[in-house]
């Protein structure tokens, strides 16, 4: 498994490529454009060739870009609907301008608590996205993330609703971000192999064979089913080390990238956590 970090971009794309390296990044995420706006400037094409250029020279993993937090699929209200398609249009070209393995997508909130019919706007919306981005490319998935909070989006029943409502030539291009501190709070145990096992089988289940493309590794400030979104350095919250090293030693997982978005002051945020993630990467082995 490859482990890296959410890395910002705003010293542009050589000094991100940079400081991936120095902060012992394997793959890393970034930000297709700022994630509290709806619209951003768009991207240089040449740049953004530069960028890909400049990781693959580098002997970086796999990137991935998050798309902006104002993006609500689950809902029905106007505009937000129309913008949220319109803007996941826009990250979806941004991903595939960046070279990026996927583009990770916030399930999103369902404002009537009905979550079969929010399932449904999901994938209609997604539909809509590709549509309008004409993007469609098997290189650059759609990655939908769990999220910590009670009701649509925290389990595997949702995520296999929204994959059951698209089509297969959709369905194809779509996958699933874990992030590790939301599935323990909103009650997924992790804590062993077991535990991961258990919970890939339920990814396959619900939304098809490698399914998977990204984790997020954080762990949880907050207990077990909390339903609490705070992120806490590897080891230091309530997943602890075990749920970490656990994770890094599941064989199904090895294909699979790993990245932490983690508080704290640049470097240390970086350097520590992924340090971090190698040391128990390497108990695997002995």
């Amino acid at each position: 498994m490859l482990v890296g970090a959410h890395l910002s971009v705003s010293s542009g794309y050589p000094a991100t490529v940079e400081y991936a390296i120095e902060a012992g990044c394997e793959c890393m995420q970034v930000f297709g454009k700022s994630p509290r706006q709806w619209k951003g400037k768009a991207l240089d094409p040449e740049a953004a060739a530069g960028f890909v250029q400049s990781r693959k020279q580098a002997g970086l993993g796999p990137l991935f870009t998050h798309t902006a937090y104002l993006i609500n699929l689950a809902t029905d209200a106007e505009p937000i609907r129309s913008r949220s398609i319109e803007a996941l249009a826009d990250e979806m070209g941004r991903g595939r301008l960046l070279g990026a393995a996927g583009v990770v997508l916030h399930i999103g909130h369902d404002p009537h608590e009905d979550s079969p019919a929010a399932a449904v706007r999901v994938a209609s919306g997604i539909v809509a996205a590709f549509e309008a981005c004409g993007c469609s490319h098997p290189d650059t998935k759609l990655l939908l993330e769990n999220t910590a909070t009670r009701g649509f989006g925290s389990g595997m029943d949702d995520f296999a609703a929204v994959f059951t409502a698209l089509p297969l030539e959709v369905r194809e291009l779509v996958g699933v971000c874990f992030d590790t501190c939301h599935g323990f709070a909103a009650g997924i145990e992790l804590g062993s192999s077991a535990a991961w096992e258990t919970l890939l089988d339920d990814i396959e289940r619900a939304c098809g064979p490698g399914s998977l493309g990204l984790i997020h590794a954080n762990d949880c400030k907050f207990e077990f089913g909390s339903h609490r979104d705070r992120h806490e350095w590897i080891g230091k919250g309530f997943l602890k080390d075990e749920a970490f090293e656990a994770m890094l030693c599941v064989d199904r997982l090895e294909s699979v990238c790993a990245v932490t978005e983690m508080p704290g002051d640049i470097p240390d945020k970086d350097v520590v956590n992924i340090a971090k993630l190698k040391e128990l990467r390497e108990e695997c082995s002995r």
